[in-house]
């Protein structure tokens, strides 16, 4: 009889990921991350002599075309990225497989309830950091509302939120999901880490609309994870952003 402690251990059924793929999954987390893309779009804006404002707040005309400019070099980047790996952006990105069709209207009237509910997370969470460490409110006015001082400014930022916002975002935020699923420790992790990253995005508005956002993030990338489709947290970030907007314009 054989001594159950000298048998050989059963193999493994997950499959192990290379560890050149782990590379290559961490270098396109980081060229996705935003960082890249900003400097690259902001020091072309800079050469062609529409650079920010040396002294003074920035300008609607500097960040639209710092956002959309940034905006269509990350999602063209993802694009790439996806195509190089043999992925098929519609099946990562909404869920559609090569004989199915995505359900984008189902989606979208699943992402028009969720705005409802960021906007309680945001709002919640504001309110009880103010109540419970008010010293995290380390920007009295949302640097942001400068921006809007026309009704033509406010409508050049809204067309900003929802490229940038709503839809570049949630774009973005599905592909480093994806790829931390797959290559990077899985979706929990993915998960923490795009959260943490996207509310340090948001320190300039101060460190508790960081913590807001950061939840938020959370918020809407659990929905993809649920749903393996970025068309509802889209629906709903592009909704609770355009109503900070109208909010913005009324406190003015």
């Amino acid at each position: 009889m054989i001594d159950p402690s000298l048998e050989p251990p059963a193999p493994s059924l997950e499959p192990q990921v290379p560890v050149a793929a782990r590379i290559v999954a961490f270098i396109e987390v980081l060229l996705c991350s935003d960082f890249p893309t900003q400097i690259a779009i902001g020091g072309t804006l800079q050469a062609l002599g529409y650079g920010p404002p040396v002294h003074g707040p920035l300008t609607i005309g500097y960040v639209v075309a710092l956002s959309l400019g940034d905006a269509a070099l990350l999602v063209l980047l993802i694009l790439l990225m996806l195509w190089a790996h043999g992925e098929r952006p519609s099946a990562v990105l909404f869920g559609r497989g090569p004989l199915g069709r995505a359900p984008i209207a189902r989606e979208i009237l699943v992402g028009i309830p969720l705005i409802l509910a960021a906007l309680v997370i945001g709002a919640t969470v504001i309110l009880a950091l103010q109540k419970i460490a008010p010293s995290l409110r380390t920007v009295p006015d949302n640097p942001l509302k400068d921006l809007m001082r026309s009704p033509r400014d406010a409508w050049l930022f809204a067309l900003v939120l929802l490229a940038a916002g709503g839809v570049r975002e949630e774009i973005q935020r599905a592909f480093l999901l994806h790829r931390f699923d797959v290559w990077l420790g899985g979706p929990i992790v993915g998960l923490l880490v795009t959260s943490i990253g996207f509310g340090a995005g948001h320190l300039i508005q101060g460190v508790d609309v960081a913590i807001a956002t950061g939840l938020l993030g959370m918020f809407w990338g659990y929905v993809f994870i649920l749903r393996r489709s970025c068309v509802a947290p889209m629906v709903s970030h592009a909704g609770f952003d355009l109503i900070q907007v109208v909010q913005f314009l009324g406190l003015k």
